[in-house]
């Protein structure tokens, strides 16, 4: 049986402990449409780029991005549960569909409750072409203050007006809770799930992964603040009005995109090669 046609036969199998290497697949390049395989390297460099900034969580957290529809059918990328964030390749992507059923053959299986945070998102905001989220201790830490993100840096003050809030529901396996989710974000361009971890949505992975860049650096440099026995200064909101104008730009589809993520895929290509397979 050639590796394909064990691709195919392993569609929809039931998880297992035998995770294929991502590496070892066969290239999806020329097997599927032009902008599918471009977006597949996008969301698989970014999957590598949140491991090499200590954004990942192991295996358990998602990033996705909605493919062209097919056939008037709304499709997804998403991580396949098992490969580490660090190892995603474009190939070892998983396509599925708005419940999270996967699409296609893959020898991998999704988590379809991982899925209910951005079917949500993804289907409420056009703008939402590509959704990340994550649970880093900083993040999780801010997520869990009553106050939540406060105006204390330059970081913080880029975002903080455009940040929304979700309450707390458990592990997001409940569809229910979608409907709140997407109402309590609104047009934000930044989420802070309450005691869980934040989230961003972009036009494309550059612009997601730019907005998640501040609003990380920015829970950071809370808790660091917060270390001081003193309380750390906080800035009008006036001030945080107008630092948020000045910041905007970089989170415009063609300005932020086009200065930082070319040379985050450079430093990628020199440090962890193989996204793009």
């Amino acid at each position: 049986m050639s590796a394909q046609e064990k691709m195919a036969d392993t569609a929809g199998a039931s998880p297992g402990f035998n995770i294929p290497d991502p590496l070892t697949l066969p290239s999806l390049k020329g097997k599927v449409s032009d902008e599918e395989w471009r977006l597949r390297c996008e969301l698989a460099a970014t999957y590598r780029l949140v491991a090499l900034y200590g954004w990942d969580d192991l295996v358990f957290t998602h990033i996705s991005v909605r493919c062209p529809d097919e056939g008037g059918k709304a499709r997804f990328l998403i991580n396949p549960y098992g490969v580490l964030f660090e190892e995603m390749t474009a190939t070892s992507l998983v396509k599925i569909d708005v419940d999270g059923n996967v699409v296609g053959a893959t020898p991998y299986f999704s988590n379809p409750a991982g899925f209910t945070i951005h079917s949500a998102i993804h289907m409420a905001r056009d703008d939402a072409h590509a959704v990340l989220h994550v649970h880093t201790p900083y993040g999780v830490a801010v997520s869990a203050q009553q106050g939540g993100l406060k105006r204390y840096t330059q970081f913080s003050m880029i975002v903080h007006d455009d940040v929304a809030y979700h309450d707390y529901e458990g592990i997001a396996t409940d569809l229910d809770e979608r409907e709140r989710l997407v109402k309590d974000m609104g047009n934000h361009g930044f989420l802070i799930l309450r005691n869980h971890g934040t989230l961003t949505v972009g036009p494309n992975c550059a612009i997601a992964f730019l907005r998640m860049y501040f609003l990380e650096q920015a829970c950071k440099a809370q808790i660091l603040a917060q270390s001081d026995l003193k309380p750390p200064l906080e800035e009008k909101s006036k001030m945080s009005a107008k630092v948020m104008q000045q910041g905007s730009p970089a989170f415009v589809k063609g300005i932020g995109d086009n200065l930082a993520w070319p040379g985050l895929l450079r430093k990628l290509n020199r440090v962890n090669p193989g996204f793009d397979q």
